[in-house]
């Protein structure tokens, strides 16, 4: 399982900007997507999930209403739509996948791709 993440980059907080992540090696409509960011200095936090049919999505407070998961089943890819950035989301941004026998965003997962960084400048 591969998981590519990429879209980030420098912007001006109260902006829009979309991440990516490609996923390969995997029957990618049987897994559960996730989204986690690490702040310098702070611990890897969970930002959103979604169930593998994408009816079903999970926030973090911080940033509920902001943030939208989404995904696209057939090209094998899941996005986070970021806006009304501030800098205390400034991080690089994980995406993460579980396989799921059931619809739901997954609470652990076993498979990580490397990061793209967001920077929101003040």
């Amino acid at each position: 399982v591969q998981l590519q993440a990429s879209g980030g980059g420098l912007v001006q907080a109260g902006v829009s900007l979309r991440v990516s992540c490609a996923a390969s090696g995997l029957t990618f409509r049987r897994y559960g997507m996730g989204w986690f960011r690490q702040a310098p200095g702070k611990e890897r936090e969970f930002v959103a999930g979604i169930s593998w049919s994408g009816s079903v999505t999970y926030y973090v407070d911080s940033v509920k209403g902001r943030f939208t998961i989404s995904r696209d089943n057939d090209k094998n890819m899941v996005f986070l739509h970021m806006n009304s950035l501030k800098p205390e989301d400034t991080a690089v941004y994980y995406c993460a996948a579980d396989l799921e026998t059931r619809d739901l965003v997954p609470r652990r997962y076993r498979y990580w791709g490397k990061g793209t960084l967001v920077t929101v400048s003040s």
